[in-house]
């Protein structure tokens, strides 16, 4: 190890952490070339593949390397949280009704049918120009991309780098929720934990949200798949050898480490537009059921992504490549890549629960950049594997429990409910409290679901 290990945890979330190789593979990490500070895993961690899901490590621009396996298959999977003026009273006799309407808008599984059709000059748009080509092609508003990380559009995409497999995979996909762990929920604000970042933030108790959890689809898996290969054939070309062949890596400034950032911000760019499409579409559902509500984008953040941050090492500001694998930016008050509006409390920092438990908007510390290069967790984290989670349990199960604390539910496939049951992950509440006291992010508001639509 080049560095030390940090896991934020507590002696319950430790015990449940120690059970697969998420401390084996943060110790892997610490031995990557060029790695600055601590490996890190959020309290959320569990085990991915090289690196750790909620696992954090930045690396020095010179000596450094950047791993495909650091961002993982599902390139700038993320969340966006909607707010609207509507209150939970009104929209709880509705949402069966909504749940309809929003699953006929944003096509669920597969998701091929609704989705955006896309030229291959299209394609090209959207990967240089993420939310923002959405928002130019009328899906969605200026405001919208004020309030997503990088502007929803990150700098340096390069369309070359991704493969024509991985266009393929894309093409059809576009506007699409996807499977597995992604959702998007009807939500209201339970609890308020912080005024002054609640207000700021437009949040009150009462208040129905909206939060999508979707990323690049097939398309950012397949660019991930492409440059691992890579990476794994050029290692020895540069004298790299790895604990483990899935953390596979090539120096940040190389012809292969550049070629992959290009093709992980192109991706990533396409996951931006992808939230954007669905965003809309819940606006025309919501429209369609009340009438002239509003539904304003609170925040869009990604959580699996390498990006290139100014951080201060040993006392002087110097430029370091992050890697966040199911973790999130965490920026104080005051930071330049806050939005100007939360400036003056930090940025939000979105944390969904499990399907049928709670979720959180916290904020970012200054604390968080002295620790963790900003960073905090990116929600509950599994604590069971999918084919665990199918055993003993029927979606007629789980939706009946679910109906039975007043959450309506719809999925594509009875296997997405019976994987994504509450049970299969941890405490949503107990991972929040271990950021929220260890200073890496302050808990602003709870947030509870109506009505859950599952791929």
């Amino acid at each position: 190890m080049r560095v030390e290990g940090l896991v934020y945890a507590d002696a319950d979330l430790f015990s449940a952490i120690e059970r697969d190789e998420t401390l084996q593979q943060v110790a892997n990490v610490a031995t990557l070339p060029g790695i600055i500070g601590r490996s890190l895993a959020m309290p959320d961690a569990h085990q991915g593949y090289g690196f750790a899901i909620g696992g954090v490590a930045a690396m020095d621009m010179d000596d450094g390397v950047v791993s495909a396996g650091g961002v993982g298959f599902d390139i700038n999977c993320g969340v966006r949280l909607l707010r609207t003026d509507l209150k939970e009273r009104e929209v709880r006799p509705q949402i069966d009704a909504l749940l309809h309407r929003l699953s006929r808008e944003i096509p669920c599984g597969a998701g091929k049918e609704g989705s955006v059709a896309l030229s291959e000059e299209k394609m090209n748009s959207v990967l240089l120009g993420g939310a923002r080509w959405a928002v130019e092609q009328g899906y969605g508003i200026q405001e919208d991309l004020d309030h997503i990380e990088e502007g929803g559009c990150l700098a340096g995409a390069d369309p070359a780098g991704v493969s024509k497999r991985a266009r393929e995979r894309g093409r059809d996909q576009l506007g699409t929720l996807g499977s597995g762990n992604h959702f998007a929920e009807v939500q209201y604000v339970s609890e308020v934990h912080d005024a002054d970042a609640a207000k700021a933030f437009h949040l009150q108790e009462g208040q129905v949200t909206v939060m999508i959890h979707s990323g690049s689809r097939g398309l950012g898996h397949q660019v991930c798949t492409d440059h691992l290969e890579t990476m794994q054939d050029a290692m020895s070309g540069y004298g790299i050898r790895v604990i483990d062949r899935q953390l596979a890596c090539v120096p940040i400034r190389s012809r292969e480490g550049q070629r992959y950032l290009g093709a992980m911000n192109a991706a990533a760019n396409y996951a931006f537009a992808n939230r954007q499409v669905m965003s809309h579409r819940v606006r025309y559902a919501f429209a369609d059921r009340f009438g002239g509500c509003s539904v304003h984008t609170l925040y869009d953040v990604a959580h699996n992504i390498a990006k290139v941050e100014e951080h201060e090492i040993e006392g002087r500001r110097k430029n370091v490549m992050v890697h966040r694998k199911g973790a999130t930016r965490a920026f104080p008050a005051g930071h330049a890549d806050v939005p100007s509006d939360y400036r003056s409390v930090g940025q939000p920092v979105l944390i969904p629960g499990s399907m049928g438990t709670s979720s959180y908007v916290l904020v970012g510390t200054t604390r968080a950049m002295q620790e963790t290069f900003g960073s905090a967790c990116h929600g509950a984290g599994r604590s069971m594997s999918r084919h665990a989670a199918k055993k003993d349990t029927t979606a007629e199960e789980v939706i009946r429990a679910l109906e039975s604390r007043g959450i309506h539910v719809r999925s594509a496939t009875k296997s997405g409910l019976t994987e994504e049951k509450p049970e299969a992950y941890k405490d949503v509440t107990r991972v929040v409290r271990i950021v929220h006291e260890a200073g890496i992010a302050r808990m602003v508001a709870r947030l509870v679901p109506l009505g859950v639509i599952k791929g």
